[in-house]
């Protein structure tokens, strides 16, 4: 029992890497000294990536102790936007937008042929863990629509051939 205890109450800032407080502290030095927190989007993304994709609750934690803010606050970011992920994902996470404007363009027959292909349904992973399907809000390319994300890429204009492509060239 106190074993558990002393693990309870460890800090949670040694599950940040050097690397990756470095990083979080470029994005702090770009705001007013008191006003640190504002790094919080930056910092659950660099943890999210140390993490291989997706946030655990202690990362969320470390990253509130780091930046010295209420752990509510930083679980209402990353609960709120779509780019946290908070479990696992595949090694390709496919973000397809399918508001309005790339639904008038047909995110609809994008979302059915990608879902046929890789045999999931949109908030699903392929069994071998390659592909994680995912249904997104605007992500401001809509005079190219229909279009998705996949990493940091953006895909743009999509066709059904246009997508075989796509799929078919990632590692």
């Amino acid at each position: 029992m106190i074993f558990a205890q002393r693990e309870k109450d460890r800090s949670k800032l040694d599950l940040i890497t050097a690397e990756s407080k470095a990083d979080i502290d470029k994005w702090v030095a770009k705001y007013p000294q008191n006003q640190k927190q504002s790094a919080v989007m930056a910092a659950l993304r660099i943890l999210q990536d140390q993490n291989g994709g997706y946030l655990t609750n202690d990362l969320i934690e470390a990253v509130a102790e780091y930046l010295e803010m209420p752990t509510i606050a930083v679980y209402e970011v990353a609960t709120f936007y779509s780019m946290y992920e908070l479990k696992p994902v595949g090694k390709h996470k496919i973000c397809v937008c399918t508001n309005i404007s790339c639904m008038l363009c047909g995110s609809d027959t994008i979302v059915g042929h990608l879902q046929k292909k890789l045999g999931i349904k949109l908030g699903e992973t392929t069994a071998d863990g390659r592909f994680t399907l995912k249904e997104v809000e605007c992500l401001g390319a809509c005079v190219n629509a229909p279009m998705l994300q996949i990493g940091h890429q953006y895909y743009e204009n999509l066709t059904p051939e246009k997508l075989d492509q796509i799929i078919d060239g990632l590692d």
